[in-house]
């Protein structure tokens, strides 16, 4: 009876998963570096004489107060635009389920291990520091989470490129994490319930399913229905970005006949830049203002709730992801690709501390009483991404030689056919091309030498 195939940990993906997982990591790059330029500014904002400024635009409440919907701008950023972000991230992880890294269990169950220790082993470290040192344990899901935009930021300031196997890892990390992020934030963060708002959103959403799923078109229609769905999230007292994942989740990532893209392929195209060059950004800039002064930089590193943050960021999401990650491959017998590592899971798995965008949004839900202690653990967070970045920069920084040889493996296409050679190699036709194309390149090299042998000639020859 022939061995079960083992499973390989960051095998090659295959080339539309590997273009998808190009497009998707390009689009958060550039929203990566808007997220952090937008950081930046709210620091910059809040610690200057335009501090405020910055408060009174942040503070400024608008929207009808009949509905539930008269917020402050930094609520609509929190409850309205990163919607967007958890729409995208539904998307992201209906497509996973369906066409990508999760579709097969055998090879799901190791990104899926190594996200759930990811977030529970910072979640562990917060709860030990804080029962240590008499904290608070509300805050125990802020370091759980994983920032894909602001990694890849990192990654394109630092110069360093990653093999497409590590960049999907790094993706299906933070799909997988966004998920139960969003879990987290429906269980344990949702207040006063109405249900009557509830059925109604449920109703919206059964909605939604049905048209999407009917083949009924029309922005106009598919609009209004998102905000009134989104709305009833909102009046419930379920977060209101629940209501932007479970419509991420609804559209369909299949092609059917005559569609060049499936639905929720041509939807994220439209609203993933919206979401990653100006939602999350925007985000950013009114939850990242926070006091820099020495004082609140030395209370980070004394105070329970805010070294537990740092600490789950920078020591436990590296431990949980890479603990994960090698037990997971260790009880499966998992084979890790030959081109990598267990040193490149262990800098992977340090890039997964960065903790940002929804680290601060458990933050404002987790110690919305203590507004004091909410901007407190914003630097933690802020402090801890910081050393996540840097460290996981430095340890990237030591591979990037073979990661650039890697990359350049991957892309490289000497018959100018569009597709990579590595995706071809065992192809006949392939070999036949090559063939053909050495020939014309030996063909071309004989012309040259016999031209210049003729000019050498002519230069030396009797006058």
């Amino acid at each position: 009876m022939a061995a079960p195939l083992r499973v390989k940990f960051l095998g090659r993906l295959s080339l539309p998963e590997r273009r998808f997982v190009t497009d998707a990591l390009r689009t958060e790059t550039v929203g990566g570096v808007l997220l952090l330029v937008a950081a930046i500014a709210a620091l910059i904002f809040a610690n200057t004489p335009l501090s405020g400024v910055y408060e009174d635009i942040r503070d400024f409440s608008f929207g009808p107060e009949a509905l539930h919907l008269h917020l402050s701008v930094a609520s609509w950023a929190t409850d309205g635009l990163l919607t967007l972000f958890f729409f995208v991230a539904g998307i992201e992880l209906k497509r996973e389920l369906v066409a990508g890294e999760l579709r097969d269990p055998k090879a799901a169950v190791l990104p899926v291990v190594a996200a759930v220790c990811g977030m529970a082993v910072p979640a562990l470290v917060y709860v030990v520091v804080n029962a240590t040192g008499g904290g608070s344990m509300d805050g125990w899901a802020v370091p759980t989470a994983t920032d894909i935009a602001f990694a890849l930021a990192v990654l394109a300031v630092i110069g360093t490129s990653l093999p497409s196997a590590l960049r999907a890892f790094l993706l299906t990390l933070a799909v997988v994490d966004d998920l139960l992020a969003i879990l987290i934030i429906a269980i344990f963060f949702t207040q006063d319930m109405d249900y009557l708002a509830l059925g109604l959103s449920f109703a919206g959403l059964a909605l939604f399913w049905f048209l999407h799923h009917r083949g009924v078109r029309g922005w106009y229609l598919y609009v209004p229905l998102a905000a009134v769905n989104w709305a009833l999230m909102h009046a419930s007292g379920v977060h209101a970005t629940v209501a932007g994942v479970a419509m991420g989740l609804m559209l369909r990532c299949t092609v059917r006949d005559g569609e060049e893209h499936s639905p929720a392929e041509h939807i994220e195209h439209l609203v993933r830049p919206l979401s990653a060059g100006l939602a999350v950004p925007l985000f950013a800039f009114f939850s990242a203002g926070v006091s820099a002064s020495g004082d609140a930089v030395s209370d980070v590193f004394t105070r329970p709730e805010t070294l537990g943050v740092v600490l789950g960021l920078v020591v436990g999401k590296t431990v949980g992801v890479f603990g994960g990650s090698w037990l997971a491959a260790r009880f499966t017998k998992a084979e890790l690709n030959e081109d990598l590592e267990w040193a490149d899971v262990f800098a992977v798995a340090s890039l997964a501390g960065i903790g940002f965008t929804v680290s601060l949004l458990i933050d404002e839900l987790a110690f919305a009483e203590d507004p004091a202690l909410t901007e407190e653990v914003k630097a933690a967070v802020l402090i801890g991404s910081l050393l996540a970045a840097v460290s996981s920069g430095v340890l990237l920084k030591l591979r990037n030689d073979r990661y650039r040889k890697l990359c350049a493996d991957e892309d490289l296409d000497e018959d100018l056919d569009g597709i990579p050679d590595i995706y071809e190699r065992g192809n006949p036709e392939y070999h036949l091309r090559m063939a053909a194309i050495l020939e014309a390149r030996a063909a071309e090299h004989r012309r040259l030498a016999e031209v210049a042998a003729a000019k050498d000639t002519g230069d030396h020859g009797p006058a």
